[in-house]
């Protein structure tokens, strides 16, 4: 009898990614379902108690049709289809759940555990393509690339830009600043390295690997970074300690003129102080990339401010994202089947 494989990917993780990675991994005698869900085309949600779904977050999927799908399967391979409680115990023959993302936060995890459900995932999954992204975000900011591609766009010619007193700074005179040497972070810190510039790092859990430690980078507290460096970029996981890490006291911290990147998550920001640090001058310029509500809203003052470059939240967003994670997810279905424990376990 053939082992059932569900697949709810979406319009980044593909579902035929992910059939092909596991085909590759376990062979061609399973029984494997896919569906397609219309995500990032549409915003996913982030609870919903109405439909028994206020323990999840970041989620695309309606319970009833992600039940009817999954149906009898045993496994359960995907990216943001929900999983609660209620819809957890219309599934009594599933038994692992793949989740191909950092953090489970779609799936219920107490209940997967009352119900003997195992929940793997992807940790770092997207952390190459955010540490370059980071770097580019800060090389828009300091070259003024933002500023001059949207002068030339209203057919304005920016020769002032070359101007002593106006133009960009090189990163090997400057002093960046990392918060959070996880993941994406300690790629980040090897990836400037290549610059030149002096860099400091805080994170009061870890220690600097002696690669980065012999290269000259510094492990500091978080007062010391925000008062030394030129450029600040943030990349801890949300957490009760991290939810609004920058506000207005951390940035009163921060060295005058300082450059703000955030490609991390929006909760790490009051982001009413950093506008009114913006508007100021206090924060000489800033790349967002994440928000605490997405998408923004259309009349959000942050918008409107000249010194501010703004994304939708694609940092993580790459190909290689796309293949690593189903590459992943496909490993943990393998060793499920042949009875071998999991790399990831939630």
């Amino acid at each position: 009898m053939h082992r059932k494989i569900a697949i709810i990917g979406d319009r980044f993780m593909l579902p035929e990614v992910f059939r092909s990675e596991i085909e590759k991994a376990c062979g061609n005698s399973l029984d494997i379902r896919t569906l397609e869900s219309a995500w990032p085309d549409e915003p996913m949600e982030f609870g919903n108690p109405a439909l028994g779904l206020d323990k999840v977050k970041e989620y695309f999927g309606r319970p009833d049709e992600v039940v009817d799908f999954i149906a009898d399967a045993e496994i359960l391979v995907t990216q943001l289809a929900p999983l609660s409680e209620g819809m957890m115990q219309r599934l009594p023959g599933l038994k692992l759940v793949a989740v191909s993302r950092g953090g489970p936060i779609n799936i219920d995890m107490a209940a997967a555990r009352t119900h003997g459900i195992r929940v793997v995932n992807v940790p770092g999954r997207n952390a190459s393509a955010v540490a370059e992204f980071t770097i580019g975000a800060i090389l828009a900011e300091t070259r003024l690339i933002r500023v001059g591609h949207e002068a030339l766009r209203k057919g304005e010619w920016r020769g002032d830009l070359y101007r002593a007193d106006r133009t960009g700074r090189e990163l090997n005179e400057m002093t960046v600043g990392v918060v959070g040497y996880g993941n994406i972070g300690t790629k980040v810190v090897r990836l400037l390295r290549a610059f030149g510039c002096r860099i400091l790092v805080s994170d009061p859990y870890v220690q600097l690997s002696a690669e980065d430690r012999n290269a000259g980078v510094e492990l500091v507290a978080l007062d010391g970074l925000l008062a030394r460096s030129d450029v600040i970029t943030i990349h801890p996981r949300v957490t009760e300690e991290t939810r609004g890490l920058i506000n207005k006291d951390t940035i009163a911290k921060m060295k005058p003129g300082a450059i703000f990147i955030n490609t991390a998550r929006g909760p790490l920001v009051d982001y009413d102080a950093l506008y009114d640090a913006l508007a100021s001058g206090q924060i000489a310029s800033a790349m967002l990339e994440t928000f605490a509500v997405e998408p923004v809203p259309a009349d959000w003052p942050l918008l409107q401010l000249p010194n501010v470059t703004l994304t939708p939240h694609i940092a993580g967003a790459s190909v290689r994202t796309v293949t690593y994670a189903a590459e992943q997810a496909a490993e943990e279905v393998r060793r499920y089947l042949a009875g071998l424990p999991p790399v990831n376990p939630c």
